[in-house]
C-alpha cells in the first residue's frame, strides 16, 4: 500500500542564490508559456514531437538546460491532461506565476541539512529548515518532482514523498472508531468503548464569520487594492483551515493508535445537497474542507498501521443507535439534540451520527470476517 504526502520545506538562500533562483523560475515559467502555445495552436501533447518542434528554440532563445527543457514539456503537457481529464474546454493555459518543476537526483537533490538545486548558472546548494524531515532520511521514502514556489518573498519546497507500507487486515482490527463531520464541532468521535471525543467548532464558525464579513466589505469596494486583499484574506484563510484540520486528523489517529478502523462520511456531493440550504447559512454549511480532512484521517492512518473508510452518511444522524428507529422528528437540528421518538434515547446529534458511524464500522467488520 503506497501512501504519498507533500512536504513544504522552507529553504535559506543567500542573495546570490535569489537571483539564481528567480532568474531560472522566470525562465522556465516563459518556457512553459512557449511550449503551451504551440501545444495549444498544435493540439500535440506527445512529448517526442513536441521535442523536435521546439526543443532548440527553448535551448537558444530562453537559454534553458537540456534537462529543464524536458520538464518544461512535461509541465505543460500534464497541465493540457489535467484539464482535458476534468472537462474543461481546450483553451491556452497561461503561467503566470514564476515556478520551477524539479526532477529528483537530475534537478535537485536533498540530504539531511543541504537542498542542492540546477539554475541557469549551474547547480547550486541552500540550506533549509530541516526541523521535522530526520524521518524522511531513513531509506524507506522515495522522492518524487518537486516544485520551487516563491510566496511573499520567501521561497518553498514542495515534495511529493511516497512509501510502501503494510496493510493492516481487518482480523488485526481490535477497535472502531466513527468519525461524525459537522459545524458545531468539526469532528466528533465514538469508539467501541463507548467513549465520546468532542472537536470544537464554535470558535472556528466565528472566525469563518469574520472572514465572511471582510471578504464582503472589500467586495463592496470594487478597487484594486481591495481585490487584491481580497486574494491575499482567501489565501489565509485556507492555510489556516488546513492548518485546523492538520491538528484535528492527528489528535484523532494519535488517540487511537495502530490497529483501529477509521469510519468517516462519504460527503461527496454534499454541496448540491446543501444548496438548498437559506442563503445565509450556506457558506458555513459548504466552505470548510470536510474532504481534505477526510483524506488527512486516511492518510495518517494508513502510517500508523490503521485503516480508515469512508460510508453513505444517510439517516446516521437520524437513526437510533439503541433501538434502530430511523426517523426525522428525532433529531432537532436547531437544538442539536436527538430524542428517540421510540425508546426515548436522547444525546447530542453529533454524537448520535458517530455511534451509528461506529455500528456500520463494527458491521464491516463482521462481513469480513465471515467472508474469510
Amino acid at each position: 500500500m503506497i501512501v504519498t504526502i507533500t512536504a513544504k520545506i522552507k529553504i535559506k538562500p543567500t542573495e546570490i542564490q535569489i537571483r539564481a533562483l528567480q532568474e531560472t523560475s522566470h525562465a522556465y515559467r516563459q518556457g512553459c508559456n512557449l511550449v503551451s502555445a504551440v501545444v495549444f495552436e498544435s493540439y500535440e501533447l506527445n512529448q517526442a514531437i513536441l521535442h523536435r518542434k521546439i526543443y532548440h528554440t527553448l535551448r537558444s532563445t530562453i537559454g534553458l538546460r537540456s534537462q529543464m527543457s524536458q520538464s518544461v514539456m512535461k509541465t505543460v503537457i500534464a497541465r493540457y491532461k489535467t484539464n482535458q481529464s476534468n472537462g474543461h474546454d481546450w483553451v491556452c493555459v497561461r503561467f503566470k506565476k514564476p515556478e520551477y518543476d524539479l526532477v529528483w537526483n537530475r534537478d535537485y537533490s536533498l540530504t539531511s541539512n543541504l537542498f542542492s538545486v540546477n539554475t541557469l548558472q549551474g547547480r547550486i546548494k541552500v540550506p533549509y529548515e530541516a526541523k521535522g524531515m530526520e524521518k524522511y532520511f531513513d531509506g524507506s521514502w522515495d522522492f518524487g518532482t518537486a516544485k520551487l514556489v516563491c510566496k511573499h518573498q520567501k521561497w518553498f519546497l514542495h515534495i511529493p514523498m511516497s512509501k510502501d507500507i503494510s496493510k493492516p487486515s481487518m482480523e488485526a482490527i481490535t477497535q472502531v472508531a466513527g468519525i461524525d463531520l459537522g459545524i458545531n464541532f468539526v469532528a466528533t468521535a465514538y469508539d467501541s468503548d463507548g467513549k465520546t471525543v468532542f472537536f470544537r467548532g464554535r470558535k472556528l464558525k466565528r472566525k469563518r464569520a469574520n472572514y465572511k464579513r471582510m471578504r464582503q466589505q472589500l467586495q463592496r469596494k470594487g478597487t484594486p487594492s481591495s481585490r487584491r486583499k481580497l486574494k491575499q484574506i482567501g489565501e489565509r484563510e485556507t492555510r489556516w483551515m488546513t492548518d485546523v484540520n492538520h491538528q484535528v486528523s492527528k489528535a484523532l489517529v494519535s488517540r487511537y493508535g495502530a490497529n483501529t478502523l477509521f469510519v468517516l462520511e462519504d460527503l461527496t456531493g454534499i454541496r448540491q445537497t446543501t444548496e438548498k440550504a437559506r442563503l445565509k447559512d450556506r457558506y458555513v454549511t459548504v466552505s470548510w474542507a470536510f474532504r481534505q480532512l477526510r483524506q488527512m484521517v486516511e492518510y495518517k492512518a494508513k502510517l500508523a498501521g490503521s485503516l480508515a473508510i469512508a460510508v453513505d452518511p444517510k439517516r446516521t444522524s437520524q437513526a437510533c443507535p439503541k433501538c434502530g428507529l430511523v426517523a426525522k422528528a428525532n433529531r432537532d437540528k436547531r437544538k442539536h439534540r436527538f430524542c428517540c421518538k421510540g425508546c426515548r434515547y436522547q444525546s447530542n446529534d453529533d454524537r448520535i451520527g458517530a455511534m451509528n458511524l461506529t455500528q456500520k464500522g463494527k458491521q464491516i467488520l463482521l462481513q469480513g470476517a465471515g467472508a474469510a
